[in-house]
């Protein structure tokens, strides 16, 4: 999966479902890093600062680890995995009960070198 000119940043078990991390990630996907950023820092949701220091950490990958140019970067993949839910338990009228899931999802960015 990973060759010579990509790199790779994962964000584990952030605490909100993959439904709306999807939603960020798919902003991002198939954009320059500029572009990307961009869209990231005036992104309204919540997780979007996680998802821009990731961004951030898959392009420092790209240049330490593996040397890439980081003017000739792009967004190659950005998915959304679960991970584990929380369920908890929230006390309701007569003796019941409703369950409450706090769901945990992870973030996967690949970036690759575009060709000139």
């Amino acid at each position: 999966m990973a060759t010579q000119n990509t790199a790779t940043a994962i964000l584990r078990n952030v605490r909100v479902s993959p439904r709306k991390l999807n939603l960020v990630a798919q902003l991002i996907r198939g954009k320059d890093i500029s572009v990307a950023t961009d869209v990231l820092m005036n992104c309204h949701k919540r997780v979007s600062t996680d998802a821009y220091k990731t961004l951030m950490s898959a392009v420092a990958n790209a240049e330490n680890n593996h040397g890439l140019d980081i003017d000739r970067l792009v967004v190659k993949e950005a998915y959304v995995g679960q991970s584990f839910v929380l369920k908890r338990f929230h006390a309701r009228a007569k003796g019941r009960g409703a369950g409450i899931k706090k769901p945990f999802s992870h973030l996967t960015i690949i970036v690759h070198e575009k060709e000139v």
